[in-house]
């Protein structure tokens, strides 16, 4: 309801479980072990707690909220430490990939483009965020385990959006996922409209 009410893109239920079980398939399709699939699940479901704070350093003070409930729940300390970096680590301004855990979660969040997350219904005043998410018509994160590769597939309408204006926005984004997959031992790729 917070980001709601200035404007962003659609942070909800709908957008923590779609991490949460996309940051679990990574570490699932790439073979790590249940744990760590499960710790991924986890952070990817609580990986915006820091926007009830507020927007700006949402990562840091998420991070310090999940520790706070994570160790009332006495979660065993090395889990905590692992979800509170993945979440501390996922915003593209601050953070970076630094164990597997941390990388699944910045993969599934960056790849969560879509045109249902614009909550603005008046085109008339959508802004180069609004655009660029409302153009995406399909996205689809691949994960090729025996070929190492992690493959963001997006079609974009170019009448509503450029791919330039993608770019614009996310190529800080799109180099985080570069490292994420590089940590997880895969190499990264960007196809949009068919075109690598």
């Amino acid at each position: 309801s917070v980001l709601k009410a200035i404007g962003y893109t659609e942070h909800s239920r709908a957008h923590a479980m779609k991490i949460s079980t996309t940051a679990a398939s990574i570490l699932s399709t790439l073979g790590y072990s249940k744990a760590e699939i499960e710790l991924a699940r986890i952070a990817g479901y609580i990986h915006d707690i820091g926007n009830v704070v507020n927007r700006t350093d949402h990562a840091h003070s998420g991070a310090l909220l999940a520790f706070d409930i994570l160790k009332n729940l006495e979660m065993e300390p090395d889990d905590i430490l692992t979800i509170v970096t993945a979440i501390g680590h996922h915003d593209e301004n601050t953070g970076t990939a630094v164990n597997p855990v941390s990388a699944a979660v910045i993969l599934a969040d960056k790849s969560d483009v879509r045109r249902n997350r614009v909550r603005n219904r008046d085109f008339s005043t959508f802004d180069i965020h609004d655009r660029v998410n409302y153009a995406v018509t399909s996205s689809q994160l691949d994960i090729n385990n025996k070929g190492k590769e992690i493959n963001l597939v997006l079609e974009i309408d170019n009448s509503i959006s450029s791919i330039m204006d993608y770019f614009e926005i996310f190529l800080q984004r799109m180099i985080m996922c570069r490292r994420a997959s590089e940590l997880l031992g895969c190499r990264f790729r960007f196809t949009v409209n068919g075109v690598n």
